[in-house]
């Protein structure tokens, strides 16, 4: 229970359907304004929301501390993938280590059947068991950031939101007379204050920003940067120099400390070369692609559609994903989520970390400095 009106919700259903509920809000971060600014999440007040929900539910309710490990796992993996030149997503890693792997553990321990979360998303049943839908709530659907669960997580795991609309889900949060029926939804990432990302960087890893040069793909020095992590790929403002043509980040190079940048046709990439990739569909995805390829659809930015692409192995196991109309600023850290088809509540195949990325014409590269 984050505080949220979703998992508020989630309680509110088990409970009224006569399952025994018990409720667990992880305390995850305390510092500075970020436990106070709206679109928060799992810190200051809403863990008292939670208290509250949970009271109104008359469930019992335990706070967890799980700050250290929160920082450790999420935070500091943050800093270092920005530090590296990637462009990372915390909330990815946050269910993939602190929700679905330390949480449900203590669950289990417990003696939970099954960890329930207000999470958009369809658990349904495969070939070989429990399998993962997106949900019917397109535009509220959370596939993108759970494509790192696990099958055998899944087997314990329940998403009671998943075939239903957010417009059902505060009329649920009315008729159960929850203090957080109207709360706004959680955005950005929850640590970061007032969206400066290099603050964070600075605190967890002191020195990071060092200037360098801003170089053009050509190689000539345009400028002076004051830390490769103040810049992301496709970046267009902000950059602070002169040129006669609109000019792009198209890379970060961290061993130079370099910002690289160029005209816009360079951001586009076709081939995306994936590391640390988690199967989710039938069998082995070595078995998947035994005939040398398979069609797919993938997603490399929550929002937006996925689009038709095609899957390959190569002999040494390294995936790579083909994006059939190709991509602008897809970058190393980024995840990219693969889907049986295009459909609303297409299957979720699984996915991985982009750990390069690759222009369509192969003349230019973008790939991870790491």
């Amino acid at each position: 229970m984050s505080g949220g009106v979703d998992s508020s919700v989630v309680a509110g259903l088990l409970a009224r359907s006569g399952h025994e509920v018990i409720g667990i809000t992880l305390q995850l971060y305390d510092h500075g304004d970020a436990v106070g600014r709206k679109g928060s999440c799992c810190a200051g007040q809403d863990v008292q929301d939670a208290r509250r929900v949970a009271q109104k539910l008359d469930i019992p309710h335990y706070v967890l501390d799980y700050e250290k490990r929160f920082s450790d796992a999420v935070m500091k993996s943050f800093a270092e993938s920005y530090v590296a030149g990637e462009t990372p997503i915390p909330c990815v890693t946050c269910n993939q280590t602190i929700k679905f792997h330390d949480l449900l553990g203590t669950a289990r321990e417990l003696g939970a059947d099954l960890l329930a979360t207000g999470h958009y998303v369809q658990r349904g049943e495969g070939r070989d068991g429990p399998a993962l839908f997106r949900a019917c709530d397109s535009d509220r659907d959370q596939s993108y950031f759970l494509f790192a669960t696990t099958r055998e997580q899944l087997s314990h795991l329940w998403f009671p939101l998943g075939g239903m609309q957010k417009s059902d889900v505060r009329a649920l949060a009315h008729e159960f007379g929850l203090l957080v029926a109207d709360k706004s939804d959680s955005q950005d990432i929850c640590f970061v204050q007032k969206g400066r990302y290099s603050d964070v960087i600075e605190r967890l890893k002191p020195g990071a920003l060092q200037a360098g040069d801003i170089v053009h793909i050509d190689g000539r020095r345009l400028g002076r940067h004051d830390g490769i992590v103040n810049y992301t790929i496709g970046q267009r403002r902000g950059l602070k120099i002169a040129a006669a043509e609109p000019l792009y980040v198209l890379s970060l190079n961290a061993k130079r400390n370099e910002v690289v940048v160029g005209p816009r046709a360079f951001l586009h990439t076709r081939t995306l070369v994936l590391r640390n990739v988690n199967w989710l569909g039938d069998g082995s995805i070595e078995g998947a692609v035994a005939d040398g390829e398979i069609e797919v659809y993938a997603r490399i930015r929550s929002s937006q559609a996925p689009q038709p692409a095609v899957v390959s192995l190569s002999h040494d196991g390294t995936v790579t994903v083909t994006l059939r109309n190709g991509e602008h600023g897809a970058a190393a850290g980024q995840a990219c989520v693969l889907y049986a088809d295009g459909a609303t509540d297409a299957r979720v195949l699984g996915g991985g970390w982009i750990a390069e990325a690759v222009k369509a014409d192969k003349m230019h590269r973008l790939e991870s400095p790491a």
